[in-house]
């Protein structure tokens, strides 16, 4: 019982889990926003875009057309909204760490001014 305990408390299983559960609260807001823009794209259109019925020499194209339309429409947003933000604040952190790691340590500033002590006595 006590390995199960251990799985269960396992920081990957309850990261996963989080990780599961706002993908899919921002699925619901992907969905949202998809369905706006398309309603968005009917009033430009003067219909509802529902390309369902669309078809090419007896070949119904239509569904296809939609997920498609949808799908960009998803990959913007989360582009746009996540991966972009997510970019440029690790660009951030990553130039700040640099300019941490790239000025003096104390050890190096109590050498220096040893070494130009010692020049200046000599």
């Amino acid at each position: 019982m006590a390995g199960f305990k251990d799985f269960l408390m396992r920081g990957n299983l309850i990261e996963v889990a989080i990780a599961f559960i706002i993908g899919a609260a921002f699925g619901s807001v992907t969905t949202s926003f998809t369905k706006l823009v398309m309603d968005v794209i009917g009033k430009v259109i003067g219909g509802q875009p529902d390309f369902s019925a669309v078809t090419v020499a007896g070949v119904n194209i239509g569904v296809f057309i939609t997920a498609v339309i949808s799908f960009v429409i998803t990959a913007t947003v989360v582009y746009f909204g996540i991966v972009k933000p997510y970019e440029a604040l690790k660009t951030r952190l990553i130039k700040a760490e640099e300019a941490a790691a790239s000025s003096p340590t104390s050890e190096e500033l109590l050498t220096e001014i040893r070494d130009l002590l010692a020049k200046n006595q000599s």
